[in-house]
């Protein structure tokens, strides 16, 4: 669910299916008439991309029919589009005209949305029930005090290790980056690498550096991942050590290289874990990245999907009711979407905790993660930003001084942030 790559590069199919009444309706040309005719008042249109995982299709539909049976008076059609590399592009052309979906899904929630007004705040949705959240999702949701978006699963990134390797090796999993380094070093041998990030040795690291020296990407109205020049600068000595495996077959998100033993650490997501217990069993462990030093922090980066409602909706309030049906109160719903079709975790911790799949082992420890350790990107960080960040570490991996080449690439994400803010 969470990996482009894994997707199905068909283009936008421009596919739906009207509930009725909790019956399946074709789609006719005038969706409102049809549910009219079988006496709903009002048409929901709810946006989804295309996932790859066999069942999300039909499960999504089944999800809408139950919210019909229980809500006659409200029909769901549910449009399954683009893949996600298109998706995004066909979603903000349709915001712009008048057949805007009055909900649709989020793969990078965007303050700028909410801010040029876009998106309906969401904190009655949530109503009381707002403190069972994933704390690090309620701040990447919220823009100016106001919630505006809610998550539908958690997509958590952790340190796999193979314990038999490190116990080979004499080290234990890595609590500071020394260690990691350390351990990345003595855990290379001549037929594996220590540690993988992605084929271009960069992967999500220049964000877990920062993060974990407790520096964020942005901070109020200003970019400061700069102040983590230190962190960002051990990539020099991860790739000066010939640690860190380059160019496999398959990148960071996919668990080969760790499952076919080139790599004894290796960065990756919760999604990954099943095709890990089948190749290795419990010969492997997951913690967070580690602190930089003492005085930095653990830290966990979370993806996933969240959806939220067009402002210029003429629906609102019937599509918060359909939000807080699905994402807030159905717990057995929610269970089905995060592990049935994939490998996820439930944005409430309540609903986490009654998962059977994550109640043990390392799924169990990637939850504890998530929940202690989870921290996203901010809602104002775009695409620009992330190219010059990671080109900038990537030039810092090679050698280049790590505080010049920062300050020069957030001196043009400040530019970025400027303009997005006014």
């Amino acid at each position: 669910m969470p990996v482009s790559s894994a997707l199905s590069r068909r283009g936008f199919l421009g596919t739906s299916l009207l509930f009725v009444a909790g019956a399946a309706v074709a789609c006719s040309s005038n969706p409102q008439e049809t549910a009219s005719a079988k006496g709903a008042k009002v048409t929901l249109t709810q946006w989804y991309h295309q996932y790859g995982e066999e069942g999300t299709q039909a499960a999504v539909k089944r999800y809408a029919e139950e919210f019909t049976k229980a809500n006659p008076d409200i029909a769901v059609n549910v449009v399954w589009g683009a893949d996600v590399s298109q998706y995004e592009t066909k979603l903000n052309a349709a915001l712009l005209g008048a057949d805007a979906p009055d909900i649709f899904e989020l793969g990078d929630f965007r303050a700028e949305m909410a801010r040029k007004g876009q998106l309906e705040p969401l904190d009655d949705v949530y109503g009381a029930a707002k403190d069972g959240f994933n704390k690090a999702d309620l701040d990447y949701l919220t823009v100016d005090g106001k919630l505006y978006g809610i998550k539908t699963i958690d997509d958590v990134m952790v340190l796999y290790y193979r314990k038999s390797l490190l116990k080979k090796a004499g080290v234990t999993p890595p609590t500071t980056f020394a260690e990691l380094a350390d351990a990345a070093k003595k855990l290379t041998t001549g037929g594996a690498k220590g540690l993988f990030i992605g084929n271009d040795g960069i992967g999500d690291s220049p964000y877990l550096l920062a993060w974990s020296q407790g520096v964020d990407l942005i901070d109020g109205k200003r970019v400061v991942y700069a102040d983590a020049a230190k962190a960002i600068g051990g990539l020099r000595d991860l790739h000066a050590d010939k640690s860190v495996l380059l160019g496999f077959t398959t990148d960071w998100y996919d668990p080969g290289a760790f499952n076919q033993g080139a790599a004894a650490m290796q960065w990756c997501g919760l999604w990954a874990l099943p095709a890990v217990e089948k190749a290795l069993g419990d010969d492997f462990g997951v913690v967070p990245w580690p602190s930089y030093d003492a005085s930095g922090k653990a830290v966990a980066r979370l993806g996933g999907w969240t959806q939220a409602i067009h402002s210029k909706s003429k629906h609102v309030a019937e599509a918060k009711k359909y939000l807080e049906w699905l994402w807030v109160k159905q717990a057995d719903i929610q269970i089905d979407w995060a592990v049935k079709y994939g490998f996820h975790v439930p944005p409430q911790s309540e609903v986490a905790a009654k998962t059977p799949e994550l109640s043990k082992g390392a799924a169990k420890d990637a939850v504890a993660i998530a929940n202690k350790n989870g921290i996203s990107f901010p809602a104002e960080w775009t695409q620009a930003m992330q190219a010059e960040f990671i080109a900038a570490a990537a030039d810092i991996a090679k050698g280049a001084g790590a505080e010049k080449t920062l300050e020069k690439a957030q001196s043009k994400a400040q530019s970025d942030l400027d303009k997005q803010l006014g």
